[in-house]
């Protein structure tokens, strides 16, 4: 943990939680509008809300988008096995273990001084199955047994871009290994235009996967912003009907792209090697304004 500048402050009449973790800046907000709930910003990016109150509560539009592919991973209520890389505040893990009890699930957080921040300010159910690993996400995935999880998802930033060593072919080789046979990726993905990221990230999941969906907003789709799309693959069928309802009817309304219209939408994009693999984009700064 970094040892700059930490301590508290006020804002908005609660406490705000300021610490340097080795990701950079972290800011624990107060939400203004919910009594125990908190948005976790590194750098002045906002990375994570939690209310621990109501864990089930997604505040933040590619959250809820996450949670709908939760919802739909299984029967409502039955617990899985899912691993997170990426832990911010743990707020998809909470949502699991809410909404899901008696599910198992590993966390995969690299920053260990922001895994030690959250555990002290924002702490876990005791109840709650959920173990975490300060490792690199593709080391702590390569820990995942042959066929553990029914779930994997990918939500990783390191100075608000995914790392280039997770967006490869060769890393989707261990999702698969790691999940069963009708297990479920699913990846925080953002980009802006000419979009092609996205265009190649949905590539190599098509190299690696026989299903695919992409959610997000429309005006993200035509490359009019910058923004965040959830990406969500499978070796079987997708439940695409009931996403695109729940994505239709969110505050914030997306739309579901698959089939061939998801390829059409790649535009020849090829697969992503390691060899060949460069971070995401970073955002404009006006993203966060």
């Amino acid at each position: 943990m970094g040892k700059s500048r930490s301590g508290r402050r006020r804002q908005a009449g609660a406490e705000a939680v300021v610490q340097s973790v080795d990701g950079g800046l972290a800011e624990l907000i107060p939400d203004r509008d919910r009594a125990r709930a908190w948005t976790l910003v590194i750098d002045g990016a906002p990375q994570s809300h939690v209310d621990l109150d109501d864990p089930a509560y997604l505040s933040f539009e590619y959250q809820r988008r996450l949670g709908h592919v939760i919802d739909l991973v299984a029967a409502p209520g039955r617990p899985v096995h899912a691993v997170h890389l990426g832990g911010g505040a743990f707020t998809l893990a909470r949502y699991v273990a809410a909404t899901r009890p008696r599910s198992t699930q590993q966390v995969v957080e690299r920053d260990a001084g922001l895994v030690k921040l959250v555990r002290r300010e924002l702490p876990l159910d005791a109840n709650a199955r959920i173990r975490v690993r300060s490792v690199d996400a593709r080391e702590g995935l390569a820990k995942v047994p042959d066929g553990w999880a029914d779930l994997v998802i990918t939500d990783v930033f390191s100075g608000a871009r995914t790392p280039a060593h997770l967006t490869s072919t060769e890393f989707l080789d261990d999702v698969r290994r790691a999940l069963k046979p009708d297990g479920v990726y699913a990846a925080n993905l953002a980009d802006g235009p000419p979009l092609a990221h996205l265009r190649g990230q949905i590539a190599t999941a098509a190299a690696r996967f026989e299903q695919l969906a992409l959610v997000a907003d429309p005006t993200v789709l035509r490359g009019k912003r910058f923004g965040n799309a959830v990406l969500v693959a499978s070796d079987q069928p997708l439940p695409v009907a009931e996403l695109t309802r729940r994505a239709a009817s969110d505050p914030h309304p997306g739309r579901v792209e698959h089939g061939r219209t998801l390829t059409d939408f790649t535009g020849g994009a090829v697969p992503v090697t390691d060899i060949a693999a460069v971070a995401s984009p970073a955002p404009p700064a006006s993203v966060f304004r």
